[in-house]
């Protein structure tokens, strides 16, 4: 401020506040609110962090979602039941992202029947497979050490499924995309299995996600989903 010819007065009237909060930012030491203090700095031409140092702690973050419900270590802790019946009792939506995820078919033997009255009733349903043939598909094998079991899984899914295809209100498509993440979304909530770079999904956590309000957790993995979605391929029918 010296050294430019700033006076308290001036200052003030260019951030709007009391002359007298100024010269207590100067003397005393005082830091003003955040949004006054990068007005401030802007005038000046000053670095804000350089002027008030104590501004460039973090805020605090929330220590837990609202939209968190539960997180299981393990899917393996979670009981399988628990996916199909969430998704059998969604009303509008339902979005499987996954690579094979065959362990619903196999405790669930008819999951197809289920999602079938599903779409009668009106649900949209959209379900992402992996395709065997993708590298990236390959590449999850090598790094969990299943070798080709990843592929026979994909190709196994896909047997499971097509019965599906054609179904009016069903869709399924094959993606080759990096899988980050399994995700099964059933209206409002969602099950994300999230990968762990050499573990087997079965070995990896779960997070359990309801929906409250737009731009959280859910909707991160929603537009994921979707992002996937528009690289997928449709499956024909045979």
């Amino acid at each position: 401020m010296a050294a430019e010819g700033w006076t308290y007065a001036d200052l003030a009237n260019k951030v709007e506040v009391d002359p007298k909060s100024v010269e207590r930012w100067v003397n005393l030491g005082r830091t003003p609110r955040r949004s006054t203090a990068v007005l401030a700095a802007e005038t000046l031409g000053e670095d804000v962090h350089a002027l008030w140092p104590s501004l460039r702690q973090a805020r605090p973050a929330r220590a837990i979602s609202p939209e968190l419900v539960a997180l299981h270590d393990q899917r393996a802790d979670f009981p399988t039941s628990a996916f199909a019946d969430m998704l059998i009792q969604a009303r509008e939506r339902i979005d499987v992202l996954v690579y094979a995820a065959v362990f619903l078919h196999e405790a669930y033997p008819r999951l197809n029947d289920a999602l079938k009255e599903r779409a009668a009733d009106g649900c949209t349903i959209r379900i992402a497979i992996g395709d065997a043939d993708s590298p990236n598909v390959q590449q999850r094998g090598q790094e969990e050490r299943f070798g080709h079991g990843i592929e026979s899984r994909c190709r196994l899914a896909l047997m499971h499924y097509r019965p599906l295809i054609g179904v009016p209100g069903i869709e399924v498509r094959k993606h080759g995309t990096t899988l980050y993440n399994s995700i099964y979304r059933a209206d409002d909530q969602m099950l994300v299995n999230a990968h762990v770079w050499g573990v087997n999904a079965y070995g990896a956590p779960v997070w359990h996600l309801r929906r409250n309000g737009d731009g959280g957790m859910f909707d991160t993995y929603a537009e994921s989903f979707n992002a996937v979605w528009a690289t997928a391929d449709s499956i024909e029918e045979v």
